[in-house]
């Protein structure tokens, strides 16, 4: 091919292309830049087939009739702006007027410096900002204006104002920034107001879709010309930046962001006449969205007049052109520099614990202002070296130092765990509440990185004191696992070690609180790999491995349920090949019915009920009548399955007993929907053989399951002389708890095991509960660094903290025949959210709030001296109080500061929740007894 053929080829694409848009009316002016050069190049387009790629790919700039690709300068003129920028943050729906914040004007001089010759539209230009001047954004009294007397000198100092009023330079080619030249000796706020400014001259004159690099970052634009008036809007998601933050996994504990930015240029003789620019970003708690804050960000850049200008500068190109203007100026990039505010006379992270233990100390925990001071500590922890965090945790009292472990490790910074580290000493038994609690807040970690993992890695390969810190230690492992892995994570070495490890862990050992403890970290990592290990042990002759294994495959989602997973759970509830225990066979049966079973898989569970053991009859009706009246999404199906009269007659559905199970509502809201379920299956005999208590949480399209405790019993019929259920005549004597909490499944608690430590405990049974969990958890955790595209900045945190302490117990009297078993639930949870703008000079800010307190019991009530026993089973809500507040505040490098406050409490009403109607003519029956 030769180099004129080339050429001609091109040529031709161009000439079909400009006929083609003709051909639709679009009076457009193509100028065409190829990329094929005079050298001969044989890669280059081959025949008329390639003439699109050629059009799409080559270096096209396809303009309207006027022929500019963006704003273009005349020569010699000087161009005079007015020009404004301002900022405001306050509550989602709030008015400009109530809002914090403020406005900088100032006068712009703009003109051309240098044009290449041969381009019009690659143009060097200089920006030059006066008659600087701070405002309120707004009117403001004089008492609550906070920049009352004061001046853009006094506020910025005389160094920072001359700064800003320095002359800068833009390279603009066909509409784009290509280059941003100031100084690199300016302060980043100097350089990032400058940016802003320039970025309101980068625009271009035809519809469509680009990329561009601005003072927000490298964003995906969208422009529409209309009659002169072009439109940009910024598709903010795709912005890319330096600074990047960190947010809650969990969708329902999370943080919701809506941002819209856009300009919209008038156009004048082929220049900016007014440009005017909008952006706003509305951050909100997801379960509840009233908790929102936003800012918003206007720029106002309008041509007020021309006048004769400097002459236009030689040079062959524009790095010729700056460096003859000034040898200091330098290329520094137009996207925003990272400024780093400093707090001016912020207590240290010492003095600032000294005045929040009080809230700390064990007896605050129930109260609001406990999770309110976790809070506060945390952001200072956040800021602090490894030494402070360690003076405060040495310095911490005994029964506070719990509160500081958990609030340390969940700041999730590299200072706060090396800290932790050094602080704990694993080989020491007696630091067996410290070391669990630092365990836990590792697994309740909002945004936990590698080398977390890798340090719980270490730790559990080291010699451990305690075994129940050894379990916990791989437990948790799972749970970083599968957080890591949800943010793509899954390949980083230290997680596929963990991985190799806990996969391979239950065929490793024979020890039985060992496997368990691979299985409890399995269910916590959710790994599809870990299906076909629960699909084995599901069917193991040990059933606490059944158990957990059942219990782990209903975490996954159906469509992970293979055929051969399928089969297995049914074997094991129809007991095809052994005999299981009621509660294997019970947690079979959940698998099924939450699995997407098929109708035939439906009947045969209903055709099985009525050849069951008598309070498996009962739990399996509750269970199918339960999944009726909740609208469950096996539902359609198990109907379609009762319209056979075979499967569904009265003689099944008649069946006595006291095992039950039902979902209910605790609360619906436009925000979240909140569930609990409460099934209970008993022995023959009266006693308790499996209680599960499950809280979910739904919003924003996500799932939460924010609190499952489970009590099981097993061979407790000698203490009574009854006689065992089939399958479980050998069973030792236990009594335990499980807790899973937000999605993490703790390490179990055992209330007794084996006849003499039952017999033991009856005798010194003081009726208090035991303790599954208590501390400070933090749920939502959102910070985010928002770049404006004014060249200012915002940050936004949103936190929520948890005082929480969830305890067990379990009493059995043997005169009175009577069992009780109970879950006592308290918690104060405080939600944060706080949106600053914080500059050298000035700060404002909003910040959002909710705190409530509240307490659930569950407790149930066996009185097994006849059968069919009394069973009442109570679920209280007490009256608890729920407060929001909003706060705006605007302060000046003086000290001068104007803040304002509101804030809402009630009181909400205690209750009982609904379980069904057989429950409470029951209860009725046991109180009565009892009097």
């Amino acid at each position: 091919m030769t180099e004129h053929s080339d050429i001609h080829k091109v040529r031709t694409c161009v000439v079909r292309y400009e006929f083609f848009l003709k051909s639709f009316h679009a009076p457009v002016a193509c100028s065409f830049k190829s990329s094929v050069s005079r050298q001969h190049d044989n890669s280059l387009i081959a025949d008329h087939s390639h003439c699109l790629h050629c059009f799409l790919t080559s270096r096209v700039s396809c303009v309207s009739s006027g022929g500019a690709a963006g704003p273009r300068l005349n020569n010699d003129q000087l161009y005079k702006f007015s020009y404004s920028t301002e900022v405001l943050v306050d509550r989602v729906r709030g008015s400009k007027e109530g809002s914090a914040g403020y406005r900088i004007s100032s006068d712009v001089d703009v003109n051309l410096v240098w044009r290449d010759p041969s381009n019009k539209d690659d143009q060097l230009i200089q920006l030059a900002i006066s008659n600087v001047r701070i405002e309120p954004a707004s009117q403001r009294s004089k008492k609550k204006n906070v920049l009352h007397g004061s001046t853009a000198e006094s506020l910025l100092g005389k160094t920072k104002l001359a700064a800003l009023t320095k002359p800068f330079f833009l390279h603009l080619k066909n509409g784009k920034a290509k280059a941003f030249y100031s100084f690199w000796a300016e302060p980043a706020t100097i350089k990032n107001l400058k940016r802003g400014l320039a970025s309101l001259l980068q625009m271009q004159r035809t519809t469509g879709k680009v990329i561009e690099n601005d003072v927000s970052g490298r964003c995906t634009v969208e422009y529409k010309e209309v009659k002169g008036q072009v439109t940009r809007t910024k598709v903010l998601d795709t912005c890319k930046t330096a600074e990047t933050g960190f947010t809650t996994h969990s969708q329902v504990l999370g943080v919701g962001r809506k941002s819209s930015s856009v300009t919209t240029f008038t156009l004048e003789d082929g220049f900016i006449h007014s440009a005017v620019a909008e952006e706003t970003h509305s951050l909100a708690v997801n379960s509840r969205r009233s908790a929102a804050a936003k800012v918003v960000s206007r720029q106002t850049l309008t041509l007020v007049g021309t006048e004769a200008g400097p002459l236009e500068a030689a040079g062959t190109d524009v790095a010729e052109v700056v460096k003859l203007i000034d040898a200091k100026l330098a290329a520094v990039g137009i996207i925003a520099d990272e400024v780093k505010s400093k707090c001016k006379g912020c207590p240290t992270l010492f003095e600032h614990w000294q005045s929040e233990q009080k809230q700390l100390e064990p007896a605050s925990l129930s109260k609001a202002s406990a999770p309110r001071s976790f809070l506060a500590l945390l952001q200072s922890i956040r800021k602090a070296s490894k030494d402070e965090i360690l003076k405060v945790l040495q310095s911490a009292s005994k029964t506070s130092l719990p509160q500081v472990v958990d609030a340390v490790t969940s700041a999730q910074t590299t200072a706060s765990l090396d800290a932790m580290i050094q602080f704990l000493n694993f080989t020491d038994a007696k630091g067996l509440v410290l070391q669990e609690r630092f365990l836990y807040a590792c697994g309740f970690a909002s945004h936990p990185n590698e080398r977390m993992l890798q340090v719980l890695l270490d730790i559990s390969k080291g010699k451990i004191g305690s075994p129940d810190i050894k379990e916990s230690t791989v437990i948790i492992m799972g749970a970083l696992v599968h957080k890591l892995c949800q943010k793509g994570g899954c390949n980083l070495p230290a997680v596929v070690e963990v991985k190799k490890l806990i996969l391979n862990g239950p065929d490793s050992t024979k020890v039985e609180s060992e496997v368990q403890m691979y299985l409890l970290a399995l269910k916590n990592s959710l790994l599809p790999e870990a299906i076909p290990i629960f699909t084995k042990y599901a069917e193991s002759e040990v059933g606490a491995y059944s158990t957990i294994a059942l219990t782990a495959l209903q975490r996954y989602d159906f469509t992970l349920m293979t055929n051969e997973v399928k089969h297995t759970v049914n074997r094991i509830y129809h007991q095809n090949r052994r005999v299981y225990e009621k509660n294997v066979r019970a947690a079979a049966a959940d698998v099924i019915l939450s699995s997407n079973p098929s109708y035939m898989e439906v009947k045969n569970l209903l055709l099985s009920i009525g050849n069951l053991p008598h309070e498996m009859n009962k739990y399996m009706l509750s269970k199918i009548q339960d999944i009726l009246h909740f609208q469950l999404p096996a539902s359609d199906v198990v109907r379609h399955a009762m319209q056979d009269t075979i499967s569904h007659n009265y003689d099944r559905f008649a069946k006595v007993g006291s095992s039950s199970a039902y979902s209910g509502f605790m609360a619906k809201s436009a925000d979240v929907t909140s569930t609990y379920s409460l099934d209970i299956l008993y022995s023959g005999s009266g006693i308790l053989r499996r209680s599960n208590m499950n809280i979910y949480g739904a919003s924003n399209g996500g799932l939460l399951h924010g609190l499952q405790v489970a009590i099981e019993a097993q061979g407790l019929e000698s203490m009574i002389g009854a006689t065992a259920d089939e399958g479980e005549e050998d069973l030792e004597s236990f009594a335990g708890m499980s807790a899973l909490l937000f999605d993490v499944q703790l390490r179990p608690v055992t209330f007794f095991k084996g006849y003499s430590d039952l017999m033991s405990k009856m005798f010194s049974m003081t009726g208090d509960p035991m303790n599954v969990v208590k501390g400070l958890i933090l749920l939502t955790d959102h910070s985010e660094v928002i770049q404006l595209q004014s060249g200012l900045k915002a940050s936004a945190e949103f936190q929520g903290g948890l005082a929480i302490d969830i305890s067990g117990g379990m009493e059995v009297s043997l005169w009175y025949r009577e069992s009780k078993t109970s879950v006592n639930n308290r918690g104060a949870l405080v939600v944060t959210g706080n949106v600053t703008v914080d500059m050298d000079f000035m700060r404002v800010g909003v910040e959002v709030s909710y705190e409530t307190e509240a307490s659930l019991d569950f407790i149930t009530t066996v009185q097994f001296s006849e059968y069919p026993f009394l069973v009442c089973m109570q679920m209280d809500k007490t009256t608890f109080p729920f407060s929001e507040s909003l706060s705006k505040y605007e302060s000046i490098s003086s000290g001068k500061s104007v803040a304002s406050h509101k804030r809402k409490k009630q009181l909400v009403p205690g209750s009982e929740f609904p379980l069904h109607q057989e429950n409470s003519n029951m209860c009725k029956k046991v109180f009565d007894s009892s009097w």
